[in-house]
């Protein structure tokens, strides 16, 4: 039960306008695949990075992995660079994976909130750091939407403008209403299959 509020609280955040800072995850140099970049650099191990990938796009990744490790031995600035390299090739190919542009890496600390909290509730097993934020951004999105329309709802009936303006509301919130159901059922509907989900052209993380 406690999974699947967890994934209808983050679709939920998702079409309550979140996505776009969400978007930014993994291009942060605090964000989760920049410290599997660093794990797999620090272990020796790429598959550590592979993972955030697909399939066909591990050699790009293995020969970037063997360049990083050659330079690295050289030390100083030149494995420094040699490091943000990997690290923008492994976000970029990640990124290319799920159908999402790479403008380049962010600087750490720019993790949108809700997704930070997320991250912490993997660590802590509490949800309720993630529902709270959630709850409280959905809330905000369906009031905004609702005073909308019950503001135009009493138009006059030959003023045909208001008409629009009261009608533009009402789609504007039953759809961001019928959005919140479709992304939360067809989410937790896939939360409950075993296994990786593969990865789709969708919204970046």
């Amino acid at each position: 039960m406690k999974a699947r509020m967890a994934v209808i609280t983050l679709a939920l955040a998702a079409a309550g306008g979140w996505a776009a800072p969400a978007a930014a995850h993994c291009d942060t140099l605090d964000g989760p695949v920049v410290a599997a970049a660093r794990s797999a650099l620090a272990s020796g191990q790429v598959e550590r990075a592979l993972i955030w990938v697909q399939k066909g796009d591990e050699r790009t990744i293995r020969d970037a992995f063997a360049k990083t490790k050659a330079a690295r031995a050289t030390g100083g600035t030149v494995a420094n660079n040699a490091d943000m390299a990997f690290y923008a090739t492994l976000v970029r190919v990640h990124r290319k994976g799920e159908g999402a542009p790479f403008t380049g890496l962010k600087p750490a600390g720019e993790i949108a909130p809700p997704i930070r909290a997320a991250d912490h509730a993997l660590e802590s097993g509490n949800i309720a750091e993630v529902e709270a934020p959630l709850a409280a951004s959905v809330h905000a999105g369906l009031a905004q939407r609702l005073d909308a329309v019950t503001s135009r709802r009493g138009f006059d009936p030959a003023n045909v403008d208001a008409g629009r303006a009261y009608v533009g509301g009402y789609v504007d919130y039953v759809h961001y209403v019928e959005r919140l159901y479709d992304i939360a059922g067809s989410r937790a509907d896939a939360a409950t299959h075993k296994g990786a989900p593969e990865h789709r052209p969708a919204h970046a993380h």
